[in-house]
């Protein structure tokens, strides 16, 4: 494939006003040198505010007025999306690739803080053009992450490969994708957002570029304990079956369990060895209880997706556009 074509990066924001002033200032060096070097004809940065709770939209709005950020075409360089209130990470993603879509060749998406190496950007470009549809950005390793969250996200990558969900592994939400990918991507109907597993469904040609992930520069991390475990139960439950298998698997396993202990208790019995208690007994109630609620829990949360997938409620309102 040829140099050239249009490129959007869309950056979706949560509360980022202590560095999205940085990020824009560096996002729009590596749009003019691709423009410069020929990679691309126009390179636009796309912010999609999530219902921020600070001055992320003021910024924004700053940055969109700017006469400097122009295009090598003429077009501003940086517009926003302003959403009616916060959807979630997911979702603010959605909203800006369902946006930059018809408007674009190629598009990146990448965190406002900037942790995912941004340098990286050029060689997705260049591997695009040497015919891959979607780039994935992959970290080399997790060495700026706590030994919590590395042990963490570890665990999660490979509980996810063992539940049959296909993901690349210490891939995140960086990555590039051709126009076509992207149309394919956006044909899914899907409520429960989980766009590294989704993508992967698409197909296409894929290729991966490595880096080094940065610790953040300034503010405060957007995904706390409570949102990576929701996170992660929306990642298995939205591609894998396998937790109710090992439900109706552990079902059989007590079944059989107790038809033993049927028959060791009978033979006991003639052998007029029965000796009556109530610990094994009460043991017995709370474990098998215990697997009953955690077995409807998991349930509980398939049958919840369901009810979320049939609503059909529209997946983000946009409250304000500028430069779209």
């Amino acid at each position: 494939m040829e140099n050239g074509g249009r490129l959007i990066i869309v950056v979706p924001c949560f509360n980022e006003e202590e560095v999205l002033q940085d990020t824009n200032r560096q996002l729009c060096m590596i749009a003019e040198q691709l423009e410069k070097d020929g990679k691309i004809d126009s390179c636009r940065i796309m912010y999609v505010d999530d219902g921020s709770k600070d001055n992320t939209w003021k910024i924004i709005r700053e940055l969109c007025s700017c006469g400097d950020t122009l295009c090598k075409n003429g077009m501003q360089r940086v517009c926003g999306i302003k959403l009616a209130h916060n959807v979630g990470h997911q979702r603010a993603l959605w909203a800006g690739l369902n946006e930059a879509c018809p408007k674009c060749d190629a598009v990146i998406s990448i965190d406002a803080d900037l942790q995912d190496d941004e340098n990286c950007i050029a060689d997705m470009v260049d591997k695009f053009h040497n015919g891959a549809d979607i780039v994935y950005g992959v970290r080399k390793e997790r060495s700026t992450d706590t030994v919590f969250k590395r042990v963490t996200a570890q665990a999660f990558y490979r509980f996810m490969q063992a539940m049959g969900g296909d993901i690349v592994y210490n891939h995140a939400d960086y990555r590039l994708m051709s126009r076509r990918s992207l149309e394919a991507l956006l044909e899914y109907p899907e409520r429960n957002l989980f766009l590294r597993g989704m993508v992967r469904l698409v197909g296409f040609n894929t290729a991966e570029v490595y880096y080094d992930r940065k610790e953040r520069t300034a503010g405060e991390s957007k995904y706390p304990l409570s949102k990576m475990i929701n996170f992660a139960i929306d990642g298995i439950t939205s591609f894998s079956v396998k937790p109710l298998r090992i439900i109706v698997t552990l079902g059989f396993v007590f079944i059989l369990i107790s038809i033993i202990a049927i028959v060791y208790g009978l033979i006991s019995y003639i052998d007029g060895n029965a000796v009556e208690g109530w610990t094994s007994l009460i043991v017995s109630i709370w474990f098998i209880g215990g697997c009953i609620l955690v077995g409807l829990g998991i349930v509980g949360e398939y049958i919840g997706k369901i009810y979320t997938e049939v609503k059909h409620r529209p997946l983000f309102t946009k409250e304000e556009t500028i430069n779209i």
